[in-house]
C-alpha cells in the first residue's frame, strides 16, 4: 500500500479493550495507527495491556502501531499527540473517540446517590475527551480526502444502562457526533456515533469469570474488541460513508451491511430486539 493510501489513524485509550481490538483491526488493512492511553508499562492499571504492546501487535499485522503515553484528562497532551501527527504525517484520515475512565462503583447496583460521587468522571474522559481530541484533530482532518470520525458509544445513550453519569455521557457523545457532522459536512469528513455490542474485553471477561453463572450467557452475543474495528475499516474504506454521517449506527448492523464477520467467523446479530431503535435526531439547524 502506498503512503498516500495508507490510512492514518488515531485511536484514543487504545491499550487495551475496544480501543486495542479497534487499533489492531485498523492494523489489519495497513493503516498507521497512533495508540494512546495512560499505561505505559504493565501495572499501570488493574488490567493488563499498554500502549506499546498494541503497538507492536499492530506492527506485526502488517500495519504500523505508533505508541503515545497520553492522558486524555490533560488538554495540553492532547494537543501534543495532534501536534506529532500533523508533524509526521500532515493529515489524519481517522478519529476513533474511545478513551473513556471507568471508575469504581459504575456497575454496582442502587441510585446514583449512593454511588462514589467520582463517577462523573465520565463526563471528564469519555465526553469532555472525545471533544477535546476532535477540536484538535480537526485542522488534520480537513487535510484528509475520506476523513472519519467514530464516537464509540453504547445502547446506554437510550436506555438506562449503569445510572445518569454513564447515560449522560453516551448520550451526549451520540449527539456531538451528530452536530460535528453538520460542521464537517462541506469538508467531506463523516462523524459516526458507534454503538457498540457487549464486548470480550479483559474487563468483560474477568468479570465472567468471577460469576460465570451470573454473566456467562453473555458469551453467546458477546464480540471480539476487533469485530468494531473491522466494521470501521470497512465504513473508513466506503466511497459512500457520508451516507452515515451525523447518525447513530449499531455496529453488528454496520457490519451486516458490509458483510464484515468477526474474529471467530460468525457475523453478530443486532441488538436492536433487546435495546430498540438508534437515537434519531432533527434535521434542522440553527447557525
Amino acid at each position: 500500500m502506498s503512503a498516500q493510501n495508507n490510512l492514518i489513524a488515531v485511536v484514543t485509550g487504545a491499550s487495551r479493550g475496544a480501543g486495542k481490538g479497534i487499533a489492531l483491526a485498523l492494523g489489519d488493512v495497513g493503516a498507521t495507527v497512533y495508540v494512546t492511553g495512560r499505561s505505559a508499562k504493565e501495572g499501570d492499571s488493574p488490567l493488563p495491556g499498554t500502549v506499546f504492546a498494541t503497538a507492536e501487535e499492530i506492527t506485526r499485522r502488517g500495519g504500523r502501531g505508533i505508541p503515545v503515553v497520553c492522558d486524555h484528562a490533560d488538554d495540553a497532551q492532547v494537543e501534543a499527540l495532534f501536534a506529532q501527527v500533523g508533524s509526521e504525517h500532515g493529515r489524519l484520515d481517522i478519529l476513533v473517540n474511545n478513551a473513556l475512565c471507568v471508575p469504581d462503583g459504575l456497575t454496582a447496583a442502587g441510585p446514583f446517590w449512593e454511588k462514589p460521587l467520582g463517577l462523573q468522571a465520565l463526563l471528564d474522559v469519555g465526553l469532555r475527551s472525545s471533544y477535546v481530541a476532535s477540536y484538535f484533530a480537526a485542522p488534520l482532518l480537513l487535510k484528509s480526502s475520506r476523513g472519519l470520525v467514530i464516537n464509540t458509544s453504547s445502547p446506554g445513550g437510550r436506555c438506562y444502562m449503569h445510572g445518569p453519569a454513564y447515560g449522560a455521557g453516551k448520550a451526549a457523545v451520540d449527539k456531538m457526533a451528530h452536530d460535528m457532522a453538520v460542521d464537517f459536512k462541506a469538508y467531506n469528513v463523516a462523524v459516526v456515533a458507534l454503538w457498540m455490542g457487549i464486548l470480550k474485553t479483559e474487563r468483560t471477561m474477568a468479570a465472567i469469570n468471577a460469576q460465570p453463572e451470573l454473566y456467562g450467557a453473555m458469551l453467546e452475543v458477546a464480540e471480539s474488541p476487533e469485530y468494531s474495528g473491522r466494521v470501521i475499516a470497512a465504513l473508513a474504506q466506503d466511497p459512500a460513508r457520508m451516507a452515515f454521517s451525523g447518525k447513530v449506527c449499531m455496529a453488528a448492523e454496520l457490519g451486516q451491511h458490509y458483510g464484515v464477520f468477526d474474529t471467530d467467523g460468525a457475523q453478530p446479530p443486532s441488538p436492536r430486539g433487546m435495546f430498540g431503535a438508534v437515537t434519531e435526531y432533527s434535521d434542522v439547524v440553527i447557525q
